[in-house]
Order: C-alpha cells, then sequence, then structure tokens
C-alpha cells in the first residue's frame, strides 16, 4: 500500500508539472530583429516580462482545475484579477512574437485580397494600426482581429486584455497583435512609440498571420 501511494505522489507530481504554462520557444535569436527591435529589448522582454506572467500565472492557478489558455480566458471574468493579467500577458506575447520574423515576410493571397477589399490597401490598414496604437493611452495592445461577423476589424486592449476575453467590448478572433506597452520599445525609442509603431510593420510575418486569417474564417463559416 505504501509502495502505491508513494507511485500515485509521483504520478500527480509529474502530471501536475506537465500541466503548468511555459515560456514558448522563439523561432529567431535575440538579435535577429535589429535594427527594428533591439535585442538587449528582446531578451528583457521575453526573459523578464513574458516569463514574469508564466510564473504569476502559474502560481495564480495552483488551487485552481487545469485548462487550457484559450479556456481560461473566455471566461476569465471568474478569476481573480491576477489570472486575468498574466493569463492575458502569457496569450498576447506568445501570439506577438509569432508574428514577428527576421526581414518579414510578403502579405499575398486571400488575407491582401481581405484587407484591400476593407481598408482599401495594406499601407492604409498600417496606418490605421500604426494610429490607433499610438494614440492609445497607458499600455496596451493593438490588434487586428477576425470578428464574429467574419469581418476584419481594428480594435486596442488595455493592459494584458485582448478580444478573446468574455469581457472584452469588442470580441474576436486576433491574428495579429502589437505590443505597445513602454518595455516593447523603450530602451530604443525612448518616448516616440510612433516611429517603434511605423518600423515594426518591416519584421511582421504576414505567412503566419494569413494562416491564422483563414483558419479563422474557417471556424467561423462551420
Amino acid at each position: 500500500m505504501y509502495k502505491l501511494v508513494l507511485i500515485l505522489c509521483l504520478f500527480v507530481t509529474i502530471f501536475s508539472k506537465a500541466q503548468e504554462f511555459s515560456l514558448p520557444k522563439l523561432n529567431y535569436s535575440f538579435t535577429s530583429l535589429e535594427p527594428v527591435i533591439d535585442s538587449v529589448t528582446m531578451r528583457v522582454h521575453y526573459t523578464k516580462h513574458h516569463q514574469g506572467y508564466v510564473t504569476n500565472l502559474n502560481n495564480a492557478l495552483k488551487s485552481q482545475p487545469q485548462k487550457s489558455l484559450d479556456s481560461i480566458l473566455m471566461s476569465v471574468s471568474k478569476y481573480p484579477t491576477a489570472v486575468r493579467n498574466n493569463a492575458g500577458g502569457h496569450f498576447n506575447h506568445t501570439l506577438f512574437w509569432e508574428c514577428l520574423t527576421p526581414g518579414g515576410r510578403e502579405l499575398k493571397g486571400d488575407l491582401l485580397q481581405e484587407i484591400t477589399k476593407t481598408y482599401g490597401s495594406l499601407d492604409s490598414l498600417q496606418k490605421l494600426m500604426t494610429t490607433q496604437g499610438t494614440t492609445l493611452f497607458g499600455s496596451g495592445w493593438v490588434w487586428l482581429i477576425v470578428n464574429k461577423e467574419n469581418k476584419l476589424q481594428v480594435i486596442t486592449s488595455i493592459n494584458q486584455d485582448n478580444p478573446i476575453m468574455d469581457l472584452a467590448p469588442i470580441q474576436g478572433a486576433p491574428i495579429l497583435g502589437i505590443d505597445v506597452w513602454e518595455h516593447a520599445y523603450y530602451l530604443k525609442y525612448q518616448n516616440k512609440r510612433a516611429d517603434y509603431l511605423k518600423n515594426i510593420w518591416k519584421i511582421i510575418n504576414w505567412e503566419f498571420v494569413s494562416a491564422k486569417y483563414l483558419d479563422q474564417t474557417k471556424k467561423w463559416k462551420k
């Protein structure tokens, strides 16, 4: 019986650790996004800020049943503020890293057609998101989402909120998220958030964003 209890305790320990959220692996090095994002900012942003959200989220969920990150966000109003802030921080940053790539990627295909149809051109979309991100008061995010009408929409959110959350004023599936917290740009750009937002378009991974768009529009059609 004693051996059985030990085995069960070991199983529970391994299972609980396996369920913890962890920092995602980057697809590029800290220096790869230069000169748009400098290596010091990348290192601090990833290893300190994002890691902090992951650590704090795991701590905040110790007494909670394990659920997926999406499930938590879609019912985040039922959780304490610490879960809302850190689950949002983990999700937002994970998407942000994937939306970036050294040298950027060309936008083409269905998403380019939809952006042209909705906004007139990619340049017009970029200007809109840059303006909204620049004028957002305080810390937050600017998003390109697929809303529940299966249309593209540009929105912003404060702090680490996002459009997946059940308490979001405008809900939808984010396909592109840009961080406008000061820790994302201040070491290089100081108070010039607009310059950071203008330059970041040089490293957007439109292949990833396009794949997210196609996947989400298929889901909404079901």
